[in-house]
């Protein structure tokens, strides 16, 4: 190649690499709010501070909501279809329908048919079992997983924190890493609220002393002082075991203000199958109270005075506004399938970050001050090359971070630190071939052509497989051995284009270009 053209590739490699490395300089200034700053390189939580939470899906729960859920489901079709039956329970993952004596309903036959898709029947005299597929049960387990960290991912997304992390774990756990994050309440609020909205019907008729304990339950609306945030009472109300309807349908959640208090409540409203199921319950219970539940909570109690079809509702209570808003938050992302317990909770701070920072920083200056010392004491002008060509690898890393917005961590300041002892290796084989060849032969100009022409292949050899290993790690590690990866791999591509084209092209513009060359300082 051309040392023009080898000349002209490494001046637009130089300008573009300052200018995306730029933002990530400007970013992380005295006084400068790096959220602000695009195209810059976003510090991991171990650099930055912040929070880890190791989360647990109760997957169990998922499995008994789906068994509830088609129990609902069955005995509303059992209604409208005028079906004579005693009751359908639950028991465990099973559903019991008992008929009446002397009656029937075959449940292989429209519009039962589709129930045992996911469920096994059995059938006695007057009960008819139906049993969860295990293969069911496994992928209800998988899902609801898989449905919790694209929910939490969507409220973590509300709090604007750049570059969160949220990685599956097991089968059942969720890894969440929040870099930068300062309210640690609020991100609580919005991750573990579970967010499980019901409709029940109110049994005004009945008091704790004389409900029907196999089907009514007892819940509270609770009362606090805005002031104190202190629970002033808790008002029971006795709600129908049976559930209506659940907050899978809400297709939107807005905040509003009550005109006649000023006070702030959440408005619903359902997608067109919620909006008929809705309908539906306010028609057959004009008259009746209907509890609004809330992670087993009473909001509020409406009386219905006409059949709803509008496919819209609202959660009145004591909210403050940033209270209506989380609810507002969680509603419309999605409730989660089944609760959560967190596991492990770290939070890492500012000041610990700062010091990670500033020891990645040393370690990282020092390395390479020693290493550049060495080229430059040992290999004299060569070593000189060297140490431009390293300090342009440098550049060109951070830079390609930074296109990307990647997350720079520790173990990803180690892998930068790695690759400038790649990167000096290279050189070093350049360098020791074209001793051996000086001492071959008393030719500089051919020497220098046969160095580089021998160590290419050993560098290439070298650099392919170690940058395989390190795709490797990219794609099946997770958290620090990913942030490892990241600049291991980016900084093996860097250090080929800087070993055999920057450090040739200086060899080429000091010794090759001569006419006469008598000796290679090296």
């Amino acid at each position: 190649m051309d040392i023009k053209v080898k000349g002209g590739i490494i001046v637009l490699a130089l300008i573009a690499s300052i200018y995306y490395a730029l933002p990530t300089y400007r970013a992380y200034q005295p006084g400068v709010d790096p959220q602000t700053i695009n195209n810059k390189v976003n510090l991991g939580l171990d650099l930055q501070g912040g929070m880890y939470l190791d989360i647990e899906i109760k997957t169990e729960e998922a499995v008994k909501e789906i068994v509830r859920r088609t129990a609902v489901e069955l005995e509303d079709l059992l209604i409208d279809n005028q079906v004579d039956f005693v009751e359908v329970r639950i028991a465990n993952e099973s559903i019991i329908l008992e008929m009446e004596p002397g009656r029937k309903v075959n449940l292989d036959s429209e519009p039962y048919k589709r129930f045992l898709v996911q469920f096994i029947q059995d059938q006695k005299i007057n009960l008819t079992h139906l049993t969860l597929k295990e293969d069911e049960i496994d992928q209800i387990r998988e899902s609801s997983v898989n449905q919790a960290l694209e929910v939490i991912r969507n409220r973590i997304d509300s709090l604007g924190i750049s570059e969160p992390s949220l990685q599956k774990q097991g089968e059942d756990n969720i890894i969440i890493q929040l870099p930068g994050l300062k309210d640690r309440d609020r991100a609580i609020e919005l991750i573990g609220t579970q967010a499980v909205l019901q409709f029940q019907i109110v049994n005004n008729n009945a008091t704790q002393n004389t409900y029907n304990k196999l089907t009514e339950v007892v819940k509270y609306e609770e009362v606090w002082d805005k002031v104190t945030n202190k629970l002033i009472s808790k008002r029971p109300y006795i709600l129908n075991k049976k559930i209506l309807m659940t907050g899978e349908f809400i297709r939107d959640a807005r905040v509003r203000i009550d005109s006649r208090d000023n006070s702030p409540y959440v408005a619903l409203s359902f997608d067109s199958i919620g909006a008929d199921v809705f309908a539906k319950i306010t028609q057959r219970n004009v008259g009746r109270n209907m509890a609004i539940v809330l992670d087993d909570k009473v909001q509020s109690a409406p009386i219905i005075r006409e059949a709803i079809t509008g496919g819209e509702a609202s959660i009145s209570g004591q909210f403050t506004v940033e209270e209506a808003e989380t609810l507002k938050i969680v509603l419309k992302s999605g409730n989660l399938p089944a609760p959560i317990e967190i596991r492990e909770e770290r939070t890492v701070g500012a000041s610990l970050g700062e010091d990670s920072v500033n020891q990645g920083m040393n370690s990282l200056i020092i390395g390479s001050v020693l290493v550049l010392l060495f080229m430059l004491i040992y290999y004299r002008l060569a070593g000189i090359f060297a140490a431009i060509a390293l300090i342009f690898n440098v550049i060109i890393i951070i830079s390609i971070l930074g296109v990307f917005g990647a997350t720079l961590t520790l173990p990803g300041m180690a892998g930068i630190v790695l690759t400038i002892g790649m990167a000096v290796d290279a050189n070093v084989l350049i360098f020791q071939r074209i001793r051996e060849e000086l001492i071959r032969t008393e030719n500089p100009r051919a020497a220098i052509q046969e160095g580089f022409g021998k160590a290419f292949r050993t560098i290439l050899d070298a650099n392919v497989t170690t940058l395989f290993a390190a795709l490797a790690l990219l794609q099946f590690g997770t958290g620090p051995i990913k942030g490892f990866a990241v600049t291991l791999s980016i900084g093996i591509i860097a250090s080929m284009f800087t070993a055999i084209i920057v450090t040739r092209f200086f060899f080429d513009l000091f010794y090759l270009s001569k006419t006469k060359l008598n000796k290679v300082i090296i």
